[in-house]
């Protein structure tokens, strides 16, 4: 039989979102692992797609996007964040975050370019780093802080340093990045020609009062900057996978060129259905406050529990540490409570390239209080 190559990512499987959401349906489990909402969207965003869609809004939409969507895009990230971009030539509509942030790396990476990244990191990073050659470098952060010495960032920057890829607010830690933390990054960058991939899908999910620092809050990382959000996490419809990628106009020229032969356009019906429902911001501007009393409902179930419950300033993810309970590494733990105990989660080491194991899993409280209620019953037994 003839050899046949292998691709070009032969040692990358099946992600551990996937392995662990095949797992609790095979054993009946709750899913607490996978990050999408178990709720219904509201009912008048799917009035509206069902509007568009049998007024027959349903050929390509626009390469770039539907304009009265990029032009309620633009409004709200100039109220969020004081930040001006220009529907037309600076926002681009793409097929959720993810998309987004691949076009990113494919435009702008090149062989043996160096990319930074911060683990525990999503999982879409590394993969598509060296998809197109480039290699990664990587800080750590650790247990339970899970910050950033940038002294030590510092040390991975080189004439060879293309691209730094943030996370904020971080899945899977849900920490945030505090305002030190964007003015070290400025003194890093300044000067140089590196770029930034700023991942904020989970933007308008912070708690307890804290602010989310948009990276375009800031004029000199602005214009070196990407910035990738998602309607999925916004609207509780990951399922119709849309996002946008925010960047200045020299930045998008760029990314466009991917995009048109990566994806070309994304769904239209749902991109109306979208503009006309943010007419109204109170549509997201409630969602701290919504996902807040649901991380609280979840921490004050867990509170007389053996786990350790770490500091979750954002995003809709709990870690919880389990050393008290188990010794075993967080994969084989967070299957053990699965297969016996019946809720799925994710285990931190997923998020590491050395499979970093500090005894921490992550649990998704975006669910139906039943649904809480439920795997805290389980959990209770540990």
């Amino acid at each position: 039989m003839i050899q046949l190559p292998l691709s070009k990512l032969s040692d990358v499987g099946t992600t551990i979102f996937s392995q662990m959401t095949q797992l609790a349906q095979e054993h009946e489990a709750i899913n607490l692992s996978q990050g999408f909402p178990d709720f219904m969207s509201d009912p008048e965003l799917l009035g509206h797609a069902e509007h568009f869609i049998k007024k027959g809004f349903n050929q390509y939409a626009p390469m770039g996007g539907m304009m009265n969507l990029k032009e309620e895009i633009a409004g709200k990230i100039e109220t969020s964040h004081q930040a001006v971009y220009h529907p037309e030539s600076e926002i681009t509509i793409t097929a959720g975050g993810t998309q987004a942030i691949f076009t990113t790396i494919a435009a702008f990476v090149k062989k043996d370019d160096e990319v930074i990244i911060f683990e525990p990191a999503y999982d879409c990073y590394e993969p598509t780093v060296e998809l197109f050659g480039g290699i990664v470098k990587r800080f750590e952060m650790k247990a339970p802080e899970y910050e950033i010495d940038w002294n030590t960032v510092k040390g991975l920057i080189s004439e060879k340093t293309r691209m730094i890829i943030l996370n904020n607010p971080n899945n899977p830690s849900g920490k945030i990045l505090k305002e030190h933390d964007l003015q070290e990054l400025t003194g890093i960058v300044k000067g140089t020609s590196i770029l930034i991939l700023s991942d904020e899908v989970y933007e308008n999910i912070v708690f307890d009062g804290k602010q989310h620092l948009s990276i375009c809050r800031y004029p000199e990382l602005k214009e070196r900057s990407l910035m990738v959000a998602s309607f999925g996490k916004l609207f509780h419809v990951t399922g119709w996978k849309i996002g946008y990628c925010a960047a200045p106009k020299n930045l998008t020229d760029e990314f466009r060129k991917v995009h048109q032969f990566n994806v070309f356009s994304v769904n239209a019906p749902l991109q109306l259905a979208l503009a006309e429902y943010m007419k109204n911001p109170d549509h997201y501007l409630y969602l701290n406050g919504f996902f807040q009393e649901k991380r609280d409902f979840l921490r004050k179930g867990l509170a007389n529990t053996p786990f350790e419950l770490l500091d979750c300033e954002g995003t809709y993810f709990q870690a919880l540490k389990y050393d008290k309970i188990s010794d075993k590494n967080d994969f084989d733990f967070a299957r053990e409570l699965t297969v016996t105990h019946k809720v799925a989660s994710v285990p931190f080491s997923s998020f590491y390239k050395n499979k970093k194991n500090e005894h921490v899993i992550r649990l998704c409280f975006a669910k139906k209080e039943e649904t809480l209620e439920q795997a805290l019953e389980h959990l209770s037994k540990l």
